[in-house]
């Protein structure tokens, strides 16, 4: 194991047993060429269409138009030819007006904050956004695609509010989500997502008329207004249900079930039937509402047996109310169902759009739809990247941050005939690793015949244990671009061989990953793809709003919201499904107040299932304690001669605290990461354990550094006896085959759509992967 000196500025190298314990026999191969196929990289491809980062393709119908900062709703004025789109992102929080004839920009007025909620009168003279945290709600008047004379609805006094039910402050903010204006223009309704109510406003004084409790936790999400039936519906996003108000009486008279995470709605056929997209399934409720029940789940996703993950966040009808459509966020397209007679719906394909589709709509004509993408058509490079302990730097720098990279863009595109459909849907399952008609559901790629990683799940491997290790922010290049065997760029290399002496030696001795990239692009989103596959619509519409900087931000994910939860759940509780022992040290734990004090869980399946003693996130905290109490635990599994089968640990420092007054140095930081996962390594190289483990190291993002290639791609690692050693695999990868490949080599079934289709970690050749384990020398 190698150290590094930071006080005296020297790499020194202190011998002690991990690569002793490791050392290869006689017929050990020597370092390998990387792969003389050709390597896909993220971007523009040969056929033209754009590869993203975690293996799926765009390749856009229509017109694309650039846009700002997470375009999250859509709406077309309802008397005159202009769209309005509100942008609630890491960036400049704002709502453009364009012209819906030729997409051109008119006006962009920015507000200081929102997360969702925008809806025009009746007769397109005001438009009406809702001003997130800030817990407020704009008015503006509207002429020729202008917005001006801008007015403010507030909440008088921050009246008193039921309980808090999550991390972020004691004063529980309201948080606007949808809206919604009577025809004569009077009456304005706010869906409150964090307040967890619907509030009522008088439009000429501004005045609040109502505010009604619709449950902890719920939630309030969309709303769908039918005045005829005096009625306004409230999505439920945290209770899988649908709220019936009775505007009259401003008061709650009922409730429908539907499937989890319903957000927007439309109604139809005179209020008749209501749909309701459910985010975290792969589902719409169509809901028969003079009957008060659902009489059909129309099944959203390009697989009609895969696994939750296509997350339908918005819907759109035709003018005649003849077809329903969808964006899935997740997949990137918009599915197209023939709705003429409800409750029997047939599917007429899907349609190709860009990254992260949040909004569709269709023109009022029936001519034409909009789809806003969340990301964008493009994943890109940040050279000029953060630079974490460095001073200086320009402007473009701090653009170039990933969550302020991939801006928005709006697809226009002419309303398909069924010949057109029949090619788009050709479109989007060639940008798809997902088959059509697969009975399983979703398979990905397998592994070739006697790789120690199973083809199949059930099938046997000869390696019994998984070591998952989680850490903190980095791109490949800021590690291993000094690295010549690989794809790097050393002079984005800010923590080479000297500083990481143990990374470098586990990627030289192992394989080197060059090409494997994080689906996410913060911590928010890497801590939920890293062990889930997946962030849902909850987390990936929350994390932008605290990650600008805004503290009354509750942090979304990590086991802090019941409602951040994946349909699929979580790494351990697919172990728990398949009654395979399982043991966190530090992923989704509570510290306690001090070392000294036990920390705590709040998800269910870790009860009993983590180390109390070891502490999670803190970088106060030194990665080597974290390493200690690791091995301290290794030695009792050896006495008792059985260990979790699976394992994950986080060791978090290399996430540094920056140039933070009184902490230590990044450099310092990240060389305590490097020490503390080689003598984890080391512990778990010279354990019985060893001849049948497999370790994977990966970073739950990789925002917090430049990369050349790519502001996703990321330090990973895999350390085992059956690694191909001294490789070099240039092949594809993202944390969701890294997944695939613990849930193969365990026996657990996927936990979405991602994981399911994703590469397993054995498919180059040649690979990281052997079906031999290397021999080695443990008497040293």
């Amino acid at each position: 194991m190698r150290h590094y000196d930071g006080q005296v500025g020297r790499a020194t190298l202190v011998i002690v047993a991990i690569f002793a314990a490791m050392t290869v026999g006689a017929d050990d191969p020597t370092p390998k060429e990387p792969d003389q196929r050709e390597i896909m990289l993220p971007g523009l491809t040969r056929s033209g269409s754009v590869l993203l980062p975690n293996g799926w393709s765009l390749r856009p119908a229509g017109k694309q138009s650039p846009l700002g900062d997470l375009p999250v709703i859509l709406a077309e004025n309802p008397k005159f030819p202009i769209l309005a789109i509100l942008h609630a992102g890491y960036g400049e929080h704002e709502v453009w007006t364009l012209d819906a004839k030729s997409g051109q920009t008119i006006a962009r007025a920015a507000i200081p904050a929102s997360f969702s909620g925008l809806v025009w009168s009746a007769n397109g003279d005001r438009l009406y956004v809702g001003g997130g945290f800030d817990d407020l709600i704009y008015g503006f008047d509207h002429k020729d695609g202008l917005l001006s004379n801008k007015s403010t609805f507030r909440y008088p006094d921050r009246t008193p509010l039921q309980k808090e039910s999550g991390p972020g402050g004691k004063k529980r903010q309201r948080v606007t989500a949808g809206l919604a204006v009577s025809a004569d223009g009077k009456s304005l309704w706010a869906a409150n997502a964090f307040g967890h109510t619907l509030a009522r406003f008088d439009t000429e004084s501004k005045a609040l008329i109502s505010e009604i409790e619709l449950g902890l936790d719920s939630y309030p999400y969309g709303l769908a207004l039918d005045e005829n039936a005096g009625r306004l519906y409230v999505s439920l996003w945290g209770a899988a249900k649908v709220a019936i108000i009775d505007i009259k009486a401003n008061a709650l008279d009922g409730e429908y079930e539907t499937q989890e995470h319903p957000n927007e709605m439309l109604t139809a056929k005179q209020g008749r039937y209501l749909y309701v997209a459910n985010a975290n399934r792969n589902t719409v409720t169509v809901l028969d509402t003079n009957k008060g029940q659902a009489i059909e789940t129309i099944n959203t996703a390009i697989a009609p047996q895969a696994p939750a993950g296509s997350t339908p966040s918005s819907l759109a009808l035709t003018p005649d109310e003849s077809i329903l459509l969808v964006a899935n966020a997740n997949t990137n397209d918009v599915a197209a169902f023939n709705v003429k007679d409800a409750g029997k719906s047939t599917p007429l394909g899907f349609i190709p759009v860009g990254w992260y589709p949040t909004s569709v709509r269709a023109s009022r004509d029936g001519k034409t739809l909009w789809v806003t993408n969340g990301k964008g058509g493009s994943s890109r490079a940040n050279r000029d990247g953060p630079r974490p302990g460095f001073s200086g730097g320009s402007e473009g720098r701090t653009r170039q941050y990933i969550a302020g990279l991939l801006q928005g863009t709006l697809s226009t595109i002419p309303m398909p005939a069924p010949r057109q459909m029949a090619e788009y849907s050709r479109t989007v399952y060639a940008c798809s690793p997902i088959k059509k008609d697969d009975p399983a559901g979703v398979t990905g790629p397998q592994a070739a015949k006697n790789n120690p990683i199973p083809s199949k799940v059930g099938d046997p491997s000869p390696i019994t244990h998984c070591i998952y290790i989680i850490k903190e922010n980095r791109t490949y290049d800021q590690i291993f671009g000094d690295m010549p065997e690989g794809n790097g760029e050393s002079s984005l290399c800010l923590f080479p061989e000297k500083v990481t002496p143990n990374h470098h030696a586990l990627a030289r001795e192992y394989v080197l990953l060059d090409n494997f990239y994080v689906e996410s692009e913060v911590s928010a989103d890497g801590h939920e793809w890293t062990m889930g596959a997946y962030a849902t619509d909850f987390v990936e519409r929350t994390w932008p709003l605290g990650y600008r900087g805004d503290g009354r931000v509750p942090f979304p994910a990590e086991g802090n919201f019941a409602i951040a939860t994946p349909a699929g759940g979580y790494l351990w509780d697919r172990a728990a499904a398949k009654g395979v022992s399982y043991r966190s040290y530090g992923e989704f734990i509570d510290n306690g107040k001090t070392p000294a004090d036990p920390s705590t869980t709040k998800v269910k399946a870790l009860q009993g299932h983590f180390d109390p003693k070891y502490r999670g996130y803190d970088l106060d905290y030194p990665d080597q304690k974290r390493a200690d109490r690791f091995l301290e635990e290794l030695a009792e599994f050896e006495k008792a001669g059985e260990m979790p089968r699976l394992i994950v640990l986080r060791l978090p420092n290399d996430h540094t605290s920056g140039t933070a007054p009184g902490k230590p140095t990044v450099t310092a930081m990240v060389a305590d990461n490097d020490l503390a996962l080689g003598r984890v390594v080391e512990g778990l190289s010279r354990s019985k354990f060893w001849p049948k483990l497999a370790i994977f190291v990966v970073e739950d993002d990789a925002q917090n550094g430049s990369d050349h290639v790519d502001a996703h791609r990321t330090v990973a690692l895999a350390i085992s006896p059956y690694v191909k050693r001294k490789s070099v695999d240039s092949t594809m990868y993202s944390t969701s085959s890294m997944l695939r490949t613990i849930e193969l080599i365990l026996g657990l079934d996927p936990m979405s759509q991602f994981d399911a289709s994703s590469r397993p970690m054995s498919m180059s050749l040649p690979g990281c992967w052997m079906h031999r384990p290397t021999r080695f020398d443990r008497r040293t």
